[in-house]
């Protein structure tokens, strides 16, 4: 048994009557969990699918979800699957990854698509009801023989990746590496290790990051790793924040940049978010700038971090080091996790360059292939000679204007400047002439005069370069985002194109 489902066990059974998981208002006890966690475990068993079997697991924010997470997890490989994808998108996902078995919620397992997707593929549905009773269903008894694809050794999760750049693509994360990655995060918390006894903590953690997304799936797992209870949202919303935050006086609170933006232009009372001593963001780049006017107003840090879904957790802030460094280090990511060792290299020669200089980010750990090689990102960074990291752009993500490079970011930064614009994304179009041509989307600040097109490019010409402003800049009442909260650049560049701005 693995380290990671000792653990599980352990926590599982220190306090039967203890809250656990509070979910649209009720809450399911550690009791609860355990006994819908070993009923998953046994139909599993039952049917084969043991130690390294592939279960495909509807990962939506729910109570029900959260037990058959655990079952899985540690021994077996989770396959991912995205319930807030479209019906005919999910069924598609079900029939690539040809799983043995999918265990979801009845909403997400009866659209019609999906039932027929099931159906066709002969695989056994679990269905979770979140009843104390009865916690697991069996839907639909497997009808085809075991297959090549049943098992997937030593794989701990297959993830898909957000798409916002391009179509998701499924990453295999090998176990040793995911389990790192869980007992790693004990580090940015104060006064715990990895090290310590099994142990139900006081206090509540905020759990609101789609379980389907990385993020989402370590926060869960952090949770239950430090023996908290959790308060489980469907999805992030200013209103549900703040309740949560305001009732449970939660402590700790992680969400993507955009959500940060979100709480801040809401302004938020102080005293309802008393109580918090961090906020944690990540998946996206975060304006310093928004970092400390948050700080300004509230009083609370914010700390950045960084990893993806190809290598876990690689950088964070801790609040010492927010303490020490919040000036010096503006900006960073973080410093390198203790697992991961990392480098920047020029992208042409592959030499590492010099202390604080750009490049392209390589990382070697672990939880990265096979932990010998170093792993060539798409990330430009720069590294300070005590480990402070900072992402800069993306390499991959360059628009090419005529043979200049842009970089979105860039772009982006000096557009979001501007007072009368909240949030801004930048993205590449075809052009007959140049190849590329950037044009940008954005959101109005409230409040605020709305500046014409021609004025804001006028605007970006005292601050770019003539190549980088763009051809188009376009206001929007919304900007379509991933489940994560990422601006949806696929989703973006259909509206630019076809759809109309506000």
């Amino acid at each position: 048994m693995s380290q990671l489902k000792e653990r599980i066990k352990a926590i599982l059974t220190l306090d039967a009557a203890a809250p656990a998981i509070e979910f649209d208002g009720k809450w399911s006890t550690w009791g609860e969990i355990e006994r819908a966690y070993r009923a998953v475990d046994t139909i599993l068993d039952a049917n084969g699918l043991g130690n390294d079997s592939r279960i495909g697991l509807m990962l939506r924010n729910h109570a029900a979800v959260v037990p058959a997470v655990l079952a899985v997890i540690g021994d077996r490989c989770v396959v991912t699957l995205n319930p807030m994808f479209q019906a005919s998108k999910l069924a598609d996902d079900i029939r690539s990854t040809q799983v043995p078995v999918v265990v979801g919620i009845s909403a997400d397992l009866d659209a019609p698509e999906v039932a027929a997707a099931l159906a066709e593929g002969g695989c056994l549905v679990l269905e979770l009801t979140g009843d104390a009773e009865t916690p697991v269903k069996v839907r639909q008894e497997r009808a085809s023989a075991s297959a090549s694809t049943d098992t997937a050794p030593g794989v701990a999760v297959e993830m898909l990746t957000s798409g916002t750049t391009g179509a998701p693509k499924r990453i295999a994360m090998k176990r040793i590496g995911f389990e790192e990655s869980v007992f790693a995060a004990a580090r940015f918390e104060k006064g715990r290790s990895a090290d310590d006894a099994p142990v139900l903590r006081k206090g509540v953690q905020l759990l609101m990051a789609p379980f389907s997304h990385i993020g989402g799936l370590l926060a869960l797992m952090n949770a239950v790793m430090a023996g908290r209870s959790g308060a489980l949202l469907p999805k992030f919303t200013v209103e549900g924040f703040r309740d949560a935050v305001k009732r449970h006086g939660i402590k700790a609170a992680s969400a993507p940049p955009a959500a940060l933006k979100m709480v801040y232009d809401a302004d938020v009372p102080r005293e309802h978010l008393a109580s918090l001593k961090a906020f944690r963001t990540g998946t996206a780049p975060l304006d310093p700038d928004l970092a400390d006017a948050f700080y300004e107003r509230y009083g609370i840090p914010v700390l950045q971090n960084y990893g993806a879904t190809e290598f876990g957790g690689v950088a964070g802030w801790t609040i010492a080091d927010f303490e020490a460094h919040r000036v010096d280090r503006r900006g960073a990511v973080g410093r390198l996790n203790p697992n991961v060792q990392g480098r920047v290299v020029d992208a042409e020669t592959g030499a590492e360059v010099p202390a604080n200089e750009i490049g392209i980010l390589e990382l070697k750990s672990r939880q990265i292939g096979d932990g010998t090689q170093w792993l060539r990102t798409t990330d430009l960074a720069k590294m300070s000679e005590d480990g402070f990291l900072w992402i800069t752009g993306r390499a991959d993500n360059v628009i090419i204007r005529g043979g200049f490079k842009i970089q979105p970011d860039d772009v982006v930064r000096a557009l979001e400047s501007h007072p009368a614009v909240s949030e801004a994304s930048v993205i590449a179009m075809p052009d007959d002439r140049l190849g590329q041509v950037p044009v940008a989307a954005f959101l109005a600040a409230s409040g605020q005069e709305v500046p014409s097109e021609a004025q804001l490019k006028a605007f970006l010409k005292e601050k770019l370069t003539a190549y980088q402003v763009p051809v188009s800049i376009r206001r929007f009442d919304a900007l379509p985002r991933t489940p994560s909260m990422k601006v949806d650049q696929r989703a973006l560049r259909e509206l630019m194109t076809t759809g109309s701005a506000a």
